[in-house]
């Protein structure tokens, strides 16, 4: 073969391959950095692009779409000494990508580390109840405190969402044992309210009935006297009337006696009247 020839043929492919080299195809939602002689020459957008070869090396292919990053699960303690475990997920996007990649030596790690510092900073914070029920307080503070930082890296800080948090498994079983603990507490109150209570209304029924029972013995008392003093008015001096009425009581009484299951032998009086008299104290 002609030394000629495959000189040219050399030449040729090496064009070929310089060419290729200028050209440079960057897909939608991605720009490209370059470098000439290691510094920073320009940016290269989406679509057709060229540069020098040999001069100019495209040293970061970045993407301009929103970058999910995840937020490991951590331990974090709250203002009164609680354990809560919790864990999230930003989303970023560079909008300046010069500064991505010569400001910070690697954004990623570095806004993952800044995520989960600030939210220890911001459980510390808190109290354990507040903090989980603080889900949209904690993130709209930790994106406020994560764009202050990223800005100089040309990232933007679309949200932080707090995935989950809760307490530790360790903080659960003494959260559950107080639990536990607070409704024996409540029940043995209770069951002690109600004893007192019904001890109180028992004392208050008790003192009721002695109320209703001595008035009931007086309402009595006033009865019999006014009946003695009704029959003291009849009667007067006459002994008759008065013999009738104490006999017939005495009557009445020994029916009583001789009616009740533990009598078994009643023995009446030979002369009733007598005995009639003897009660009335007259002879």
């Amino acid at each position: 073969m002609n030394p000629g020839t495959i000189v040219l043929g050399v030449l040729f492919a090496l064009v070929v391959v310089t060419i290729f080299m200028g050209v440079r195809l960057v897909p939608q939602g991605y720009e490209f950095v370059v470098q000439r002689l290691g510094k920073y020459h320009s940016t290269l957008k989406p679509g057709l692009n060229f540069i020098i070869p040999y001069v100019d090396i495209v040293a970061y292919r970045l993407t301009t779409k929103d970058i999910p990053l995840e937020i490991g699960a951590q331990e974090a303690i709250t203002k009164d000494n609680a354990v809560i475990v919790a864990n999230a997920i930003a989303f970023i996007k560079i909008i300046d990508p010069v500064k991505a990649v010569y400001g910070i030596s690697n954004y990623e790690y570095a806004i993952q580390n800044l995520v989960m510092t600030s939210l220890r900073a911001i459980i510390g914070e808190m109290e354990l109840d507040r903090a989980l029920s603080s889900r949209d307080i904690i993130k709209a503070r930790l994106k406020d405190i994560i764009s202050d930082d990223v800005t100089d890296w040309g990232i933007l800080v679309k949200s932080v969402e707090i995935q989950d948090i809760k307490p530790s498994d360790s903080m659960q079983k003494a959260m559950e044992q107080q639990a536990t603990a607070e409704r024996l507490k409540r029940a043995m109150i209770l069951e002690a309210e109600g004893k007192k209570e019904a001890m109180i209304r028992e004392a208050e029924g008790k003192l009721e009935a002695a109320k209703r029972e001595a008035e009931a013995q007086i309402t009595l008392a006033e009865a019999s006297a006014k009946a003695i003093e009704d029959i003291a008015g009849a009667v007067g001096e006459k002994e008759l009337p008065a013999l009738f009425l104490l006999g017939d009581r005495y009557v009445n009484a020994i029916q009583k006696l001789s009616a009740s299951q533990n009598t078994k032998t009643f023995v009446l009086p030979a002369d009733i009247l007598a005995a009639v008299k003897g009660i009335a104290g007259r002879s």
